[in-house]
């Protein structure tokens, strides 16, 4: 009885580490992860890691300028360079390109310059269950 008592505990114990490790159950962190890089030139780089949906972009930059940067939740980030299929990178801005068509879409692309949504719009994305592979 008490080795039943002791397995019991312990399948408790880990059932949250294996739902996460299978991806099955809930989280409350994001689901993608990405590294944001600062350029020179003030456009921030964002390289995602393990999905190169656009989500992930959109995801990476509205987390890193919510959290990182404590910008506010309606700034509005812009494509300032398109998904890069040899470095699997987009390039983001807080300003609008020049010459850019930046009119409000519905679309989550990150394969047209002048493309945007709200920081929040973009953090938001973190917790999408459908990834859209849209580029």
């Amino acid at each position: 009885m008490r080795f039943l008592k002791m397995s019991g505990a312990t399948a408790l114990l880990l059932l949250p580490s294996l739902a996460q490790a299978t991806s099955f159950g809930f989280a409350l962190n994001p689901g993608f992860q990405a590294t944001v890089t600062q350029l020179d030139n003030g456009n921030y780089q964002v390289a995602t890691h393990g999905s190169s949906a656009a989500i992930a972009y959109w995801c990476g930059i509205g987390d890193f300028a919510i959290r990182t940067l404590g910008l506010p939740t309606t700034q509005r980030i812009y494509v300032a360079k398109t998904y890069d299929k040899q470095t699997r990178t987009v390039q983001f801005s807080f300003t609008a390109p020049e010459g850019a068509d930046t009119s409000k879409s519905y679309s989550i692309t990150v394969s047209r310059v002048g493309e945007n949504m709200s920081a929040s719009g973009a953090q938001s994305r973190c917790y999408d269950n459908f990834m859209d592979f849209d580029f």
